[in-house]
């Protein structure tokens, strides 16, 4: 039970440090490649836009409750001018 928890936890912390290293990933409809072939036409692909690549799902998590958390958080006064009561 121990080896099986380890072995969650280490897969875990290696798809973060990847996600934080690369964020971003070759496109799966597309292989990479940012055009596709249909009935001898070559068209851009839908989902990436021809850019060839994807944002992972743990960096757009992350990047999820990063501004979640910006925007649940007072801002800091630096300026005691700025108040309009002063």
């Amino acid at each position: 039970m121990a080896l099986a928890s380890l072995l969650i936890l280490l897969t875990t912390a290696g798809y973060a440090v990847l996600c934080a290293v690369k964020p971003f990933a070759p496109c799966r409809k597309c292989s990479g490649i940012g055009v596709r072939t249909r009935r001898r036409a070559v068209i851009v692909c839908r989902r990436c836009h021809g850019h060839r690549s994807r944002l992972r799902v743990g960096r757009r998590l992350l990047n999820n409750s990063r501004s979640i958390h910006a925007a649940g958080t007072r801002p800091h006064a630096t300026d005691r001018k700025a108040t309009p009561w002063q």
